[in-house]
């Protein structure tokens, strides 16, 4: 029997909520037989295996709080995916989506959100996206963004906004309305300047995360940054600093050139 089998037939039999995949060397869940019938089962952890499909009878697991499929070969995922009526956090980090699935923003309940090392951008997000008022993290690190989408403001429950790594040009006025947010990381992007708008957000306290090394900053805000963060929101403030930003977006300068090479990413990789 393999070892997945064995962890199904254990769960059977004591009715475990909790089923632990990872690193089971799995390459398609048809070598899970039973999964699907697991209908009590709460959390799922299928992490570190080599799984290319995601079957669309996933969603027959309506109790599904937690789902790990990061670190696998996934190039897409179901469109039933997002009908899981209790599905809390979702990881499918370090995996090769291009794109997500129509309807994806659909999830009813979603918390947490790891879509980190993908090569998923601004024109591949479906059009509800944005719509998942129940995220309170989003994780969007070393993707392909070159812009993130003004709808990011509709999400008024984010705490935590990880864009770092991408290919970044700009952010949105509306991020100032995420009054929630606690986290910001843009580090390792394109960005040479921010919406004034930045500067109202709780992001100086000692709880609070804002990471902006790695751009092609202006010369004030980059002089700001190092003094610390807190002197760049101060800045984002200032009348002086709404005159700069006002005359760069009117400028239109061309956008800094990419600097990362994708093209050996591990996401990139086809099977």
């Amino acid at each position: 029997m393999s070892k997945a089998k064995k962890v199904i037939e254990e769960a059977k039999e004591i009715n475990n909520p909790e089923i632990d995949l990872v690193d089971k060397g799995i390459s398609s869940l048809d070598e899970v037989p039973g999964l699907f019938s697991l209908v009590n089962i709460t959390r799922l952890s299928l992490s570190h295996n080599k799984i290319q499909v995601v079957p669309a009878a996933l969603a027959n697991l309506t109790n599904l709080e937690i789902l790990n499929f990061a670190n696998n070969h996934i190039e897409e995922l179901p469109v039933s995916l997002s009908s899981l009526p209790k599905l809390r956090i979702l990881n499918v980090s370090l995996n090769r989506l291009y794109g997500l699935p129509r309807g994806f923003g659909a999830f009813p309940v979603l918390e947490i959100l790891d879509l980190t090392y993908n090569n998923l951008n601004e024109k591949t997000l479906p059009g509800n996206f944005f719509m998942m008022e129940s995220l309170r993290a989003l994780y969007l690190g070393d993707n392909d963004f070159e812009y993130l989408p003004s709808e990011i403001g509709n999400l008024k429950n984010l705490q935590i906004l990880s864009m770092r790594e991408n290919d970044l040009i700009e952010v949105p006025r509306e991020l100032g309305q995420l009054s929630r947010l606690r986290e910001l990381h843009l580090q390792g992007n394109r960005l040479v300047v921010l919406p004034p708008e930045i500067g109202t957000l709780d992001l100086a306290s000692n709880k609070s995360v804002l990471r902006l090394e790695g751009n092609f900053w202006v010369p004030p805000i980059e002089d700001q940054l190092k003094l610390g963060p807190s002197h760049v929101l101060d800045y984002l403030r200032s009348e002086t600093y709404r005159v700069l930003y006002s005359r760069h977006m009117s400028a239109k300068p061309p956008p800094p050139p990419q600097t990362l090479d994708k093209s050996k990413k591990a996401s990139r990789a086809r099977s």
